[in-house]
């Protein structure tokens, strides 16, 4: 089926949590081409909640009860918990129509493979919803990079830390593997798929994780480090239980060094119920991040650089474009199955102490 401004392409959401509720159904219903057709969600509250943020929407209990109608969809969006995943995105997929699954798309790098494969054969559209590509940060030092201002870099150090002292429960913290919980494959996604996307492919992981929180069952403090194949080493950090944020980023170089503090305000805003709109992504010139070398900017040493505003929208216009073969899937299967061999290997590294080689 093919989407016009017109007669905008179907959307079928299944699952509506966070990644639902404060992700997907608010940038699929500011996408030209797309309209938010179905929630599927078995929770009262949410089915409500539902239709309260997208008057009009259908809902539905049950996937099953969804996809008694796909003939009436064009697309359809797995945002349901990570076990989950594969066995919705198979059924959408053999059922004819393009999908976009929340990461991780699978819990090893086969299945993501087996799906990429399947979505081949019926020659339809899988994609994956690696949102923090369009990070306002990340889309900055990407820039910085294409310019050649960091010079050869050595170093890339990334954080995506919180003060959680308390576990808040539920399938993300479960410690039943066939949930696919815990931070390495929940944040680790993230901050692995964009050293992967800055600096190319790894060689070796080495990875440390723990449960530190009384009553957690998943890690809740994990580090990574990745030799990437052209020198660069990547230095990734998540965690639950930092009771002081290191830096975003911090990135050395052979000409100088970026280092950039605080997240991108576009998931605080989807919370607060704000929209894409002009002024989108945008954060004050307080939050920029520093260039420099040799100096501090704890102490007001390196040259401020504008941060580029964020942009999670540009992932569904992507979406729509590939859909109407007008460009490139915007994050493929394929890419999401090369992190998932890092996650996999950094899951037997923190096990055994040992680095792995890919």
């Amino acid at each position: 089926m093919t989407g016009t401004t017109a007669s905008p392409r179907r959307v079928g959401l299944i699952g509506y949590g966070l990644a639902g509720s404060v992700f997907h159904a608010p940038l699929i219903a500011a996408t030209e081409g797309l309209v938010l057709d179905t929630v599927v969600t078995s929770n009262p509250e949410r089915q409500e909640q539902a239709r309260a943020e997208h008057p009009g929407v259908r809902v539905a209990a049950t996937a099953d009860e969804l996809f008694a109608r796909a003939a009436e969809l064009d697309l359809i969006v797995v945002a349901s918990p990570n076990r989950t995943h594969v066995p919705l995105a198979t059924t959408a997929l053999k059922a004819g129509l393009p999908v976009v699954v929340d990461k991780p798309v699978a819990g090893t790098a086969a299945e993501a493979r087996e799906l990429a494969a399947l979505a081949e054969d019926r020659g339809l559209l899988l994609s994956v919803f690696q949102n923090r590509r369009w990070d306002n940060d990340f889309l900055t030092l990407q820039r910085l990079l294409a310019e050649g201002e960091l010079g050869d870099v050595w170093r890339f150090e990334s954080r995506f830390e919180r003060w959680r002292p308390q576990p808040k429960g539920g399938w993300r913290e479960s410690g039943d593997p066939a949930e696919i919980g815990g931070l390495l494959y929940d944040l680790g996604s993230h901050v692995v798929d964009q050293a992967l996307t800055l600096f190319g492919p790894a060689t070796q992981v080495y990875a440390e994780s723990d449960v530190r929180r009384p009553g957690a069952e998943a890690d809740d403090d994990t580090f990574i480090a990745l030799t990437h194949a052209n020198g660069v080493r990547s230095h990734l950090y998540v965690s639950a239980t930092a009771a002081q944020l290191g830096p975003r980023f911090r990135v050395l170089g052979s000409k100088a060094g970026y280092v950039k503090y605080g997240l991108d305000p576009q998931e605080a805003a989807l919370r607060e119920g704000e929209r894409p709109g002009p002024d989108w992504g945008r954060e004050p010139e307080s939050a920029w991040g520093t260039l420099g070398a040799g100096e501090s900017p704890a102490t007001g040493g390196g040259t401020p650089v504008p941060t580029l505003a964020g942009d999670y929208p540009a992932y569904y216009a992507a979406v729509t474009r590939a859909l109407d073969d007008d460009g490139a899937n915007p994050v493929t299967a394929d890419e999401a199955a090369a992190a998932l061999d890092v996650l996999e290997a950094a899951r037997r590294s923190a096990r055994d102490g040992v680095a792995v080689k890919l």
